[in-house]
């Protein structure tokens, strides 16, 4: 059983920038995050594969956010920029989500509010 501890994100303007952080217990294949805003549909953000790097990303996120991992650590990063209020939202880590969409393992959540 793989762990997932957050750490990170909290409230910025709109513009600003936040970086989450997830560290894992143990090795994990795939790493990434998902969000879900109040009465939204839950969405992946982005994810990261242990194994060459290779990363994925919602088109309403690409071009401002950054997923990037430290192996050695089994840590994955979310670099945030230019964030909009419609970023808002409980950020979930999760891992080996080989389907895309069912993480095996979730974190605990920690919140982004972006205000205007």
């Amino acid at each position: 059983q793989v762990q997932l501890v957050e750490s990170g994100g909290g409230s910025v303007q709109a513009g600003g920038s936040l970086r989450l952080s997830c560290a894992a217990s143990g090795y994990t294949y795939i790493m990434g995050w998902f969000r879900q805003a109040p009465r939204k549909e839950r969405e992946g953000v982005a994810g990261i594969y242990t194994s060459g790097g290779s990363t994925y990303y919602a088109d309403s996120v690409k071009g401002r956010f950054t997923i990037s991992r430290d192996n050695a650590k089994n840590t994955v990063y979310l670099q945030m920029n230019s964030l909009k209020p419609e970023d808002t939202a409980m950020y979930y880590c999760a891992a080996d989500m080989f389907d895309g969409l069912n993480p095996l393992y979730w974190g605990q959540g920690t919140q982004v509010t972006v205000s205007s």
